[in-house]
């Protein structure tokens, strides 16, 4: 199979898809892999170290999307490279359509085979590969929440951890999952005095046992957020429903009732977000100031540390892809209900049941094309 890997163009996006050692393991299962030129240079690879590997440079993405059976980026395509993808081309990264209507008719109007990271599934219900970004989007969560609490950032003026004789930050963690186990890590570490909420039981019991006493786990309920949100410093929203849009449990009114110059950090914002007052931001300009309070809502957190990102991003893409590759995405998802499960639109119907009801469009179980 020709496998084609694109440059990054969101804003301030820094990943690649794929290292050269990645590319390498591809040859080795005798597909041709095309790099656009400079893909990799902002996670410290040139040129040359993809040449070495065996990749072919190619100079245009329009060249790539001509070429290649299947595309390959980290973010979702982008409205210049919407009317590049072909009919029956298999484009492969993370889509988060239920937050992208344009992008999801789109797609549907292409004809095209969309797979997407974040819903490819474990039978534990784990998502392999939004594992890696969780846990770095997590452990950023934390260190963007401590810095915009400084007062030249437009925050209230608090250390996270305090210092002897002195109240610590309170950080709130709205969802238990891998971002909010890492989100959480990294402020205890710190030494705030932290409290992580969610809505399972068994989970909950978890992070009691694994989290370190400066962490106090509590069932989440809207009175409970209420309740926290006025003591809050930093809250970091890091709720997920897999492949569906966030519902949103922090409201405007309870804004109103947090302290001027706290933070709220919502790395839920590439699934449309769990506060009422989010909306997407860059790297570029991170953070904008409703009720007093600071919000920061990147939509690629992970992008900021692009060397560590792709790196982790890479050992868990590149073992699907190999498979899509060595199969064709018709044996590929036969083969592998985790794959199958990755499956967002294909030749022209939306095949993921949380994304055709957020747009209410009608839903093709992928099994139809099996």
């Amino acid at each position: 199979m020709i496998v084609g890997i694109l440059k990054e163009i969101k804003t301030a996006e820094n990943r690649v898809c794929m290292t050269p050692a990645g590319v390498e393991m591809m040859n080795h299962h005798d597909h041709t892999v095309l790099v656009e030129k400079d893909a990799g240079l902002n996670s410290g690879f040139g040129d040359a170290d993809y040449a070495e590997h065996g990749a072919v440079i190619v100079a245009t993405p329009q060249e790539i999307y001509q070429r290649a059976e299947m595309v390959m980026h980290v973010k979702e395509p982008l409205p210049s490279e919407y009317d590049l993808i072909r009919q029956d081309q298999i484009v492969f990264t993370y889509l988060h359509l239920a937050a992208a209507e344009e992008l999801t008719h789109k797609l549907v109007k292409s004809g095209s085979i969309c797979i997407a990271y974040e819903t490819i599934q474990k039978v534990d219900g784990s998502l392999p590969l939004l594992t890696p970004m969780s846990e770095v989007a997590g452990r950023m969560a934390t260190q963007q929440g401590a810095k915009y609490l400084e007062m030249a950032q437009g925050g209230l003026g608090v250390l996270l951890g305090g210092v002897p004789g002195v109240d610590p930050a309170t950080v709130v963690v709205i969802g238990g999952g891998v971002v909010g186990m890492n989100a959480a890590k990294m402020a205890c570490g710190l030494g705030a005095k932290v409290y992580i909420v969610d809505m399972n039981l068994d989970r909950l019991r978890y992070l009691s046992d694994v989290m370190p006493s400066n962490c106090i786990p509590l069932m989440s309920s809207p009175a409970t957020l209420r309740k926290l949100v006025k003591e809050a410093d930093v809250v970091i929203g890091a709720v997920l429903v897999a492949g569906a849009k966030t519902p949103k449990l922090i409201t405007r009114e309870m804004l109103k009732t947090m302290k001027k110059g706290a933070v709220m950090v919502d790395v839920a914002i590439d699934q449309g977000g769990c506060f009422e007052t989010s909306k997407p931001t860059t790297h570029t300009s991170p953070t904008y100031t409703v009720e007093g309070v600071v919000h920061y809502c990147v939509a690629n957190m992970p992008g900021a540390v692009a060397k560590t990102s792709t790196l982790a991003l890479t050992n868990a893409t590149l073992p699907y892809a190999l498979q899509i590759a060595d199969k064709g995405w018709k044996r590929a998802i036969q083969e592998n209900n985790e794959i199958k499960l990755g499956a967002n639109v294909v030749k022209g119907k939306v095949t993921y049941k949380a994304v055709a009801e957020a747009f209410g469009l009608e839903y093709t179980p992928i099994d139809q094309f099996l």
